[in-house]
């Protein structure tokens, strides 16, 4: 199948390579240009979004914010306007629920297919091929991309029409990152009180309050491990959109706060387990 792939960050480039090794004929877009004719060799590359899906059958975009996908799908030579008919675009970064409604819109007037299938998992599930599609749009549509997902994805979950995938995704990170705001908080309050914070932690992880994705990341920040899988800018910038995206969000509005504050003392690059550095003097080193 002719398959384009619009964004080469961490997670494009493994889902990419993903398409290539089980056959699919791949083209490719990003833009940084050296990021993009470095990328696999058996890729196509392409100079605009709207060269890049020129051919497509099937494109798939996964980009940083709603400002990038706006750029790439709907700016000056962007790739829906290019799209061929009967293509289909499948929009898998995190993104406002706003701006995902635009986008399946703005697909209509065109007269093209449109999913959001935004994914769970970082860098390992990705190169796995073991990533979970949230994904949002006509079931027949999405039935019938299924072998593509499958090549990128253990799970593909349809959890509505339009817009249902990425609602689900900002339900997921935000329900990850406030876990690990208050693990943070908490783990460094047990250490300031003098208690063994790993002994606590791994109580804390034999009670049924306690999901195993949480224990696992309260390890790596007891442990200083902060190399970045899902950098705490990335997280800031979800829990913004996160916070506009219902009418009470008291408790996403603080958490976002919380996130904003950490980027804006220079801990954005660090991995959400970094966070604990807000609170505890001591991991800061």
């Amino acid at each position: 199948m002719k398959v384009t792939f619009l964004g080469l960050g961490a997670m494009g480039q493994r889902m990419a390579t993903r398409l290539l090794d089980a056959g699919h004929d791949v083209t490719v877009w990003n833009r940084n240009a050296a990021v993009r004719d470095g990328f696999d060799a058996r890729a196509a590359k392409a100079a605009m979004p709207a060269d890049a899906v020129a051919a497509a059958e099937v494109v798939f975009a996964m980009l940083r914010d709603d400002a990038a996908a706006t750029d790439v799908w709907l700016g000056v030579e962007g790739a829906l306007a290019a799209l061929p008919t009967g293509a289909v675009a499948v929009e898998c970064s995190t993104l406002s629920l706003p701006h995902v409604q635009k986008l399946h819109a703005a697909a209509a007037e065109r007269g093209v297919a449109f999913v959001d299938a935004p994914v769970a998992g970082s860098r390992p599930q990705a190169e796995a091929g073991q990533l979970i599609f949230l994904q949002g749009g006509a079931a027949e549509v999405i039935a019938a991309l299924d072998p593509l997902f499958a090549v990128m994805g253990g799970k593909r979950l349809h959890c509505g029409p339009a817009g249902a995938g990425a609602m689900a995704k900002l339900v997921v990170n935000a329900m990850f990152g406030t876990q690990l705001a208050v693990l943070a908080e908490l783990m460094a309050a047990t250490k300031a009180q003098g208690f063994d914070a790993q002994s606590i932690l791994k109580a804390l992880a034999e009670t049924p309050v306690c999901s195993p994705v949480a224990a696992g990341a309260g390890g790596a920040m007891l442990a200083g491990q902060w190399a970045p899988a899902f950098p705490i800018d990335l997280v800031a910038k979800d829990f913004t959109y996160v916070a506009h995206s219902g009418p009470m969000m008291p408790v996403a509005e603080r958490v976002a706060e919380v996130y904003a504050q950490a980027v804006a003392e220079g801990l954005g690059a660090d991995n959400i387990t970094g966070i604990i550095q807000r609170y505890d003097s001591a991991a800061r080193g």
